[in-house]
């Protein structure tokens, strides 16, 4: 029996050991979806729909108890993980309305009726990262469900705790059984025979690129529908006429928020030269005001890094001899403590402006005019978020327009609302998730036409 080690990030204690599903129990765990699928979809959508708010209602009283689970498995700070369990029930509460809003169409014809029909896909894997488990968990499972879909969810192998809570609280919410069931395992097992086995219908991934490239390729074997959301190397421009003050202060939430383990930060912070060196002097400040330390204690900002290979990661980009602008501070002992950390690279194409370093680092650029702003945007592979900081509406609508990302928001560092549609461009990934039509892409569009003869 193959099991996963759960470590505690802060302190590096072993929290606990978990069996690791095999390719049979994977095999089983689908073949029960199945089942509960088609029980599932023959309810009403009514009964559909208060199933869901009985789920968000679970979650709800259970916020303290998930967030606590997060601290320990992630290493968030209790603050961000109680507005994480939070958001789980506002994204079920979200698309408890779905059920009884998925309809069709009566489209005009010769000769007859044609309506159409929005039926569910069937089962659909879910694979989620170890950054934010919980919330990103709910953007596939909770629309998926509310469509009429069964859901087996494959969490990252480092932290399971909550998703494997929030499984405990669907069943207990009254969801039939099988319907919602998540399997801790490893990637290459686990995650793989989702993508490969015939009666899993849909594939919704967040991850890095080079895996989503993988399951893309494999998925196309079964011409299997796909929703992947993959890294970013999103900027945060700063225009000259902006309010620097505010800017600079927000600047690092943007990138230090989760330890920067964030596919939406903001990891590249280009300033225009004119404003560069005021900037600077307003970001020092704010980067070392940022509370890293105990993620137990309501005023910390920023956490340790999830595990010992991710800090060895991060830590690779930031070798001793690296020119430095400042950082922040962190503890010192047991666990992946890594600072805030602000560089000034002198070549656009230096590794850590392009890489996606997944941790606290931010490269900071200067740049010329709009036109150059934009091309350094628009230089990454990625296309997932950014910010854009201008008192102008006419700059802000245009470069908003010019730069290739899914996401952005203007003098703000906002990327996810779930109310709002989430997802990225080029190798950020394909599709969209949350907002009010992602219930939408859990459906087959079925057309029936209706012949009627003359009279």
């Amino acid at each position: 029996m193959t099991t996963l080690t759960i470590v505690n990030p802060s302190d590096e204690t072993v929290i606990s050991e978990i069996e690791a599903f095999d390719v049979e129990q994977t095999d089983a765990a689908i073949e029960r979806a199945v089942t509960a699928q088609k029980l599932w979809a023959a309810w009403t959508p009514a009964d559909r729909a208060a199933a869901l708010r009985r789920f968000a209602a679970a979650v709800e009283a259970d916020v303290e108890n998930l967030a606590l689970l997060e601290v320990r498995n992630s290493g968030h700070p209790i603050g961000n993980a109680r507005g994480e369990a939070a958001h789980v029930a506002q994204v079920l509460q979200y698309y408890s309305a779905a059920p009884e809003r998925l309809i069709g169409k009566q489209i005009p014809v010769a000769g007859g009726l044609d309506v159409t029909f929005l039926e569910p896909i069937g089962v659909v894997g879910v694979i989620t990262p170890w950054n934010f488990p919980m919330t990103i968990a709910s953007w596939g499972f909770a629309p998926a469900l509310a469509a009429g879909n069964a859901v087996v969810l494959k969490p990252a192998e480092w932290t399971p705790l909550t998703s494997l809570r929030l499984a405990e609280l669907g069943l207990q919410s009254g969801l039939p059984e099988g319907l919602f069931q998540v399997l801790p395992g490893e990637g290459r097992v686990a995650g793989d025979r989702l993508v490969t086995h015939p009666e899993v219908r849909k594939i919704v991934f967040t991850g890095s690129t080079l895996t989503g490239r993988s399951i893309m390729a494999k998925a196309a074997a079964q011409v299997k529908h796909v929703t992947l959301e993959l890294g970013g190397k999103s900027a945060n421009i700063v225009f000259a006429d902006s309010d620097l003050e505010k800017a600079a202060a927000t600047a690092p939430y943007a990138v230090f928020d989760n330890s920067g383990q964030d596919c939406c930060a903001r990891t590249r912070l280009l300033v225009e030269r004119s404003a560069y060196d005021r900037f600077m002097e307003l970001l020092e400040p704010a980067v070392k005001r940022f509370v890293v330390g105990d993620p137990a204690d309501s005023a910390t900002e920023m956490g340790p890094l999830v595990s010992k290979p991710h800090f060895d990661k991060v830590a690779s980009y930031v070798p001793d001899d690296t020119e430095v602008a400042f950082r922040g501070s962190a503890p010192s002992g047991p666990g992946f403590w890594f600072p805030p950390t602000v560089l000034t690279p002198r070549s656009e194409t230096d590794r850590t402006v392009v890489d996606e370093i997944f941790g606290p680092v931010v490269a900071v650029l200067p740049f010329d005019d709009e036109a150059d702003a934009i091309r350094l945007a628009n230089s990454s592979a990625y296309g997932l978020s950014g910010s854009i900081w201008t008192q102008s509406l006419d700059r802000a609508l245009r470069v908003s327009r010019a730069v290739e990302a899914g996401t952005l928001s203007v003098n703000s560092h906002s990327s996810v609302r779930y109310t709002t549609p989430f997802g990225g461009v080029k190798q950020s990934g394909l599709g969209r998730e949350l907002g009010p039509d992602a219930p939408l892409s859990f459906t087959e569009t079925k057309n029936v036409f209706i012949a009627i003869g003359a009279q």
